[in-house]
């Protein structure tokens, strides 16, 4: 596993070379928002560790520029920026994770590993206890150890979260989820008041799911949350 650490703070960025180095990951690091959003963008990384303050561009702008060029490395926020709005926007933006600085390096790592085990296709590490591989509800068809999802025989292009979501309304199809309940499977936090990272994920969600359809499966049931069950 390859890890990219993008932080301009010289003994932070140490401390975590440190710290990955020993758990087995091979570590690369840059010092601006620039540098770091080309490695990033060319490949071969499997979580980009980033701060929000960086020279010459910011983490918030370099990751919104990953997601619209198509690229859903898992992305972990690592910065002082502990503002609920800071968090709800790092989330929106397609980040996995965000961690408020100074943090314990035991934390971290659970957090790591964690975001690598959802978002890792072919991870049989506990994301899915049930053992079932293939969830059919209807035409649409979930494939939870490939991570891969069709609909009407016409296969789905999901992001990792956007996957983890689906499977999670499919394995409690027909019951209602509430979004802190969301929020905490997918995302391991409590969902604070204002924040509508759910909410985004869900219409991005929707956009793949349901809008290329006639018969929508994903319903909002008003002041509590979500649930996918076809209905007549």
């Amino acid at each position: 596993m390859k890890l990219l650490i993008i932080d301009d703070e010289t003994r932070t960025a140490e401390m975590l070379q440190d710290v990955l180095a020993r758990e087995g990951y091979q570590v690369q690091a840059a010092s601006d928002g620039e540098e770091g959003f080309q490695a990033a963008r060319a490949g071969g990384i499997d979580l980009v560790l980033l701060d929000v303050d960086l020279p010459k561009r910011d983490g918030f702008s370099l990751v919104e520029s990953l997601r619209k060029a198509g690229n859903e490395t898992p992305v972990i926020f690592l910065t002082a920026r502990g503002a609920i709005e800071d968090r709800i926007r790092g989330l929106s933006l397609g980040s996995d994770d965000y961690v408020i600085k100074p943090f314990a390096p035991g934390e971290l790592l659970a957090r790591i590993k964690s975001v690598l085990r959802r978002t890792r296709a072919g991870s049989d590490e506990g994301d899915y206890s049930s053992g079932q591989r293939l969830l059919r509800i209807g035409d649409l068809e979930l494939d939870l150890i490939r991570n891969r999802a069709v609909r009407a025989g016409r296969q789905l292009k999901l992001t990792p979260k956007e996957f983890a979501l689906l499977s999670l309304l499919a394995r409690q199809h027909g019951q209602v989820l509430s979004r802190p309940a969301i929020a905490e499977q997918i995302w391991d936090t409590k969902l604070e008041a204002g924040t509508n990272v759910v909410d985004v994920h869900v219409r991005r969600l929707r956009s793949k799911v349901d809008d290329p359809f006639d018969h929508k499966i994903v319903h909002t049931i008003r002041g509590v949350g979500y649930v996918l069950e076809e209905r007549p």
